[in-house]
């Protein structure tokens, strides 16, 4: 027996009006099923990768030389510092000038919080992110003399920071550059996004970035 379609015509008010909302709700459910894939497809992936450490090879790093790596979207200074850039982080003529020179503000981890801020004296590591409104500063090995030669500079609004990352007064930036969490792997690698054995630090616990 063939089914006869329904009159719609004929339908009194109120029926016509409950099949009309029947027919809308199916047409926004189906557009609402087609939308929610390509609304999660403008969202950026949360890729585990980009959270993993980074193995950065340092045996082309000359004394003097600063490289960057990249580490969960952010530019890395490394930099291998010489006998004399070491004995300038120690002037108490460049101490003087600096803003929080014994690294008070928590911008590092605990095991960083020394005069070189870093686990040992001759390579820093920093993130390249100023702390006034996250320019990308410069590595300027030689951009004047006395204490304050090499040094990195902000080149949109003025802040310098020497070669441990502190910061200098009277600059807009408030803080020194953040320390990431590293460890030095073998001779000539360091390991981004890895606490040394036995030490903790997160990240997202400093003051700003």
């Amino acid at each position: 027996m063939t089914e006869e379609p329904a009159d719609t015509e004929n339908q009194p008010p109120g029926r016509r009006s409950f099949l009309g909302l029947v027919t809308t709700a199916g047409v926004a459910t189906g557009a609402a099923a087609c939308a929610i894939p390509f609304v999660e497809s403008l969202q950026p992936p949360d890729s585990m990768a980009a959270h993993l450490p980074v193995d950065v090879d340092i045996s082309h790093l000359a004394p003097g030389q600063q490289m960057t790596a990249a580490w969960q979207g952010k530019p890395v200074f490394i930099i291998h510092r010489t006998p004399e850039d070491l004995s300038r982080l120690q002037d108490a003529a460049l101490i003087a000038l600096l803003r929080d020179p014994e690294s008070e503000t928590h911008q590092q981890p605990d095991y960083t919080r020394n005069w070189h801020r870093s686990l040992v004296p001759e390579y820093g590591v920093y993130v390249g992110i100023c702390t006034h409104l996250g320019c990308v500063p410069t590595y300027v090995k030689e951009s004047t003399s006395g204490p304050a030669e090499g040094l990195y500079g902000c080149p949109c609004h003025g802040s310098r920071f020497d070669l441990a990352g502190r910061v200098f007064k009277g600059v807009p930036a408030p803080y020194n550059l953040p320390v990431p969490p590293y460890v030095i792997s073998g001779a000539s690698t360091i390991r981004l996004g890895e606490n040394p054995a036995g030490k903790t630090f997160d990240f997202g616990s400093i003051v700003q970035i």
